[in-house]
């Protein structure tokens, strides 16, 4: 049984990392978050110790570190985007690995100091990048892996579509603030650009054709792959019979046309994740360092307009 802590107890995510806690048989000794809404520990852990400020859990954690028997093995990373850095280097620098929450970190440059820490460390820094264990991109990579092999050269034309309502406390809240979340391409999409670049190989051509607090949009090519990805927060682009059946949440990936069905299969993946990480098999930094490319670049590039090849979602905007 590893001993884990968990920083950013009250998330929307945390709960997953719990469970997973659970599933994989392991004790979550120890919480921290400066929120105190955290009763779902109950349902989990309900001996955990919980700490509202950093520096008593530091301490607490500190105390634990001088016994074998009960040092912590794992941190798991739940905090919002612009802290996984700062938290990831405190885990390794305390003796445990960290197991962090996407984006791992929102610049690439910061890859390259986690490096040098796990180097000096000797602990190491899993990634959460569920989308390779779902059972459809584990399916569609061994397709695609196979049709290269007799074709190398081939191309496929993909169109990207994720649009995920949230209300107007989303722009109230870090993750409506761009120096902290990473905007809403490194917040929703970071995954899909890591399964993408996982499957069809390197990035050739990054191109942001529109980029508001709402939405980003733009065109990516790929070693493999032509694409076209549409991302957004806003319920009124979400097309009216999803609306119509009471949905605010529309996901859609084709490949040269055909619709890759992965609407469900999610409710174990972090459970999947833990368990490769137990394993030795988790994605760690090298793994994390395209999409974190990918997203980093999008934030700096300046939108060239409805020109090239455009998401046909990016008509909904330009029209409203």
């Amino acid at each position: 049984m590893k001993n884990f802590a968990l920083i950013g107890a009250a998330g929307y995510i945390a709960p997953r990392h719990m469970k997973a806690i659970k599933d994989t048989n392991n004790n979550l000794v120890a919480t921290l978050d400066k929120c105190d809404s955290v009763g779902i520990i109950d349902s989990f852990f309900p001996e955990a110790s919980f700490f509202t400020e950093f520096e008593r859990f530091d301490r607490h954690i500190d105390k634990l570190r001088r016994d074998t028997s009960t040092k912590i093995d794992y941190v798991s990373i739940t905090t919002p985007n612009y802290l996984h850095d700062s938290h990831i280097r405190w885990a390794l620098r305390n003796g445990s690995n960290a197991i962090c929450e996407k984006p791992l970190v929102l610049n690439p440059w910061n890859l390259d100091a986690l490096k040098q820490i796990e180097e000096e460390s000797g602990k190491k820094v899993y990634n959460i990048l569920q989308l390779r264990l779902h059972d459809s991109i584990v399916a569609l990579k061994e397709k695609v892996t196979k049709e290269l092999e007799d074709n190398p050269n081939r191309v496929y034309d993909i169109d990207l579509t994720y649009l995920t309502s949230r209300g107007k406390w989303y722009f109230i809240s870090w993750k409506g603030d761009e120096a902290k979340s990473g905007g809403v391409a490194t917040n929703i999409g970071v995954h899909f650009y890591d399964m993408l670049t996982y499957i069809f190989g390197d990035v050739e051509e990054n191109i942001v054709h529109l980029k508001t607090p709402y939405a980003n949009a733009g065109y990516l090519k790929l070693k493999n792959a032509r694409v076209r990805w549409f991302l957004s927060v806003k319920y009124d682009y979400i097309p009216d019979e999803i609306k119509a059946i009471g949905q605010r949440t529309y996901r859609s990936i084709t490949v040269d046309g055909k619709e890759i069905e992965f609407s469900g299969g999610f409710t174990e993946l972090h459970t999947r994740s833990y368990e490769e990480i137990l394993k030795g098999n988790g994605f760690g930094l090298d793994e994390a360092r395209k999409s974190i490319e990918i997203v980093s670049t999008i934030r700096n590039l300046t939108p060239i307009g409805l020109v090239g090849e455009y998401h046909p979602f990016c008509m909904k905007v330009i029209n409203e």
